[in-house]
């Protein structure tokens, strides 16, 4: 059996929270729980003068990687409603290979 995993690349994201809503709609999550959730790693300025800012969309307990799409062979709804294209829905390998080759700012989910 084929194991999937959601390959998250933190560089890109502009936080638009598209991810969070695609999630919200396809399970029908009520307000206050979050099968994806975005948070912001505010602006803050480093000793060398450059500047952090960071938005990091993770799956929490209740993804399952929308299991019932996968079955219908479509993506999972925050992989196809990302505007900025960060997340991939692939194999475990295929995500870790990916993972590899980016090397910082990024991160694979097995439910």
């Amino acid at each position: 059996m084929t194991q999937y995993a959601l390959y998250l690349n933190y560089e890109f994201c502009t936080g638009c929270h598209s991810c969070e809503v695609a999630c919200r709609n396809e399970k029908k999550i009520p307000l206050g729980d979050f099968g994806m959730k975005l948070l912001e790693d505010r602006p803050r300025q480093h000793a060398d003068g450059s500047w952090h800012w960071d938005y990091i969309a993770y799956p929490t307990e209740l993804c399952d990687l929308c299991a019932d799409r996968v079955a219908e062979g479509k993506m999972p709804s925050c992989v196809q409603m990302c505007q900025a294209k960060c997340l991939h829905f692939g194999t475990i390998e295929e995500c870790a290979a990916m993972l590899a080759e980016k090397g910082e700012k990024a991160a694979i989910f097995l439910p």
